[in-house]
């Protein structure tokens, strides 16, 4: 079997799907790799690196998706809305996609790739139970965002985050509040208290303050019913509007007492909830940061402007597009690990065998025989239950 690694085509895309130290594995379960020319220079990985490791090099892009039976990449179709629908025209009918590709937030991508025969994972799917934790690029990504969003907000913010005790007098710490505390929110209130900071954090489900506790950060507790907080896989499930004015009101003195905010709450395949109005900006004092990891899903904050730092009301509001992607290096070696944790669950003995009565194999398979099979996207695009479920050994 010969898996295929091509470059990066979405625009400021820096990592690459598989390292280096991830050939050997590969190899030892039957696996060959093909990589296109150039695909690590990104992340700072030359070719002579992957050759040291027994991959080796297709001709061209195109040679690349006419030898490999599956193609490994970080984004395709839906996560790389332009570009990646041109690699449509080199799939071959059958062959099996790897990567993260936005199917909930673009499921029309998911029947293109249907219509081509591609048989296609999306890797944001994968479940979040204990046996698929080392597969979760999701969380791996989150991590990385958490950290670089308090050195942005750092970089960015007037004063120096500890408390500092001098001859010339008494430096207070900043005062820094994190909304959302899962993976990025728990990485950016361990980071923040590194750095000296004091930490706040908010969380629509109560079952996270042990967590918030547990990395330095104080649990800021507002009186609003959660109950349905929470989904199976433990993501925070969008609430209704009257919900989040009510938590608005709640959180506008919390953030005006902050010099920090960072917010991280995102919504599987919707648009980021709006936790901080035009209003709580305009209170919070001359100077203030706000790190919005929300921007790529519209924002958390109304101000926000994604891709952009601009200074509004005197705060700073700062929406930075794919975070991981500045940190290429660690990033394509986490997601790499991810990837052949996955590629493992689903190659045996150098066979590919679909199982659809496993958990893992059932959620992240999108299309298949030339059908989109998963149901979620299936109900987004209107189509009926397929004819014949996927399944077997390839």
């Amino acid at each position: 079997m010969i898996v295929g690694v091509p470059k990066e085509t979405f625009p400021g895309e820096n990592r690459v799907a598989l390292t280096p130290a991830s050939i050997a594995p590969l190899k030892k379960a039957g696996i060959d790799v093909l990589i296109e020319p150039g695909a690590g220079l990104p992340a700072g990985i030359v070719d002579a690196d992957y050759l040291d490791k027994g991959a080796s090099f297709a001709s061209s892009r195109s040679d690349l998706f006419a030898r490999a039976e599956i193609i490994l990449q970080v984004r395709a179709l839906g996560a790389n809305p332009d570009l990646g629908l041109s690699d449509l025209d080199l799939a071959r009918p059958g062959q099996s996609w790897i990567a993260m590709c936005e199917p909930l937030a673009d499921a029309p991508s998911s029947k293109l790739a249907a219509d081509r025969g591609i048989r296609l994972f999306s890797l944001e799917l994968i479940p979040r139970i204990t046996r698929a934790q080392s597969m979760d690029v999701l969380s791996s990504m989150a991590m990385l965002a958490g950290y670089k969003a308090v050195l942005l907000a750092a970089d960015s913010f007037h004063r120096m985050f500890p408390m500092m005790i001098t001859a010339a007098g008494t430096v207070p710490a900043s005062k820094v509040f994190v909304i959302g505390a899962g993976v990025a929110g728990l990485q950016a209130i361990a980071t923040a208290k590194r750095l000296g900071a004091v930490v706040e954090a908010y969380d629509v489900r109560p079952a996270v303050k042990e967590q918030v506790q547990s990395v330095g950060g104080r649990f800021v507790e507002l009186p609003l019913e959660t109950g349905d907080a929470q989904d199976k896989g433990g993501y925070a499930k969008a609430q209704g509007e009257d919900f989040y004015r009510r938590q608005r009101e709640l959180m506008a003195k919390v953030i005006a007492a902050n010099d920090v905010v960072i917010t991280t709450a995102v919504v599987p395949g919707k648009k980021a909830p709006i936790l901080v109005t035009a209003d709580m900006v305009r209170g919070m004092k001359p100077g203030s940061v706000v790190v919005d990891l929300a921007a790529e899903r519209g924002g958390n904050c109304e101000l926000t402007e994604p891709g952009k730092v601009v200074v509004k009301d005197g705060v700073t509001l700062i929406g930075p597009l794919n975070i991981p992607s500045t940190l290429a290096g660690d990033a394509s070696q986490l997601f790499s690990k991810n990837v052949v944790t996955f590629l493992s669950h689903l190659v045996k003995k150098g066979v590919l065998e679909i199982k659809m009565d496993d958990e893992i194999t059932r959620e992240t398979l999108v299309t298949d025989g030339g059908q989109v099979v998963l149901g979620r996207v299936r109900d987004l695009l209107g189509l009926a239950a397929p004819a014949v479920p996927a399944t077997g050994t390839l």
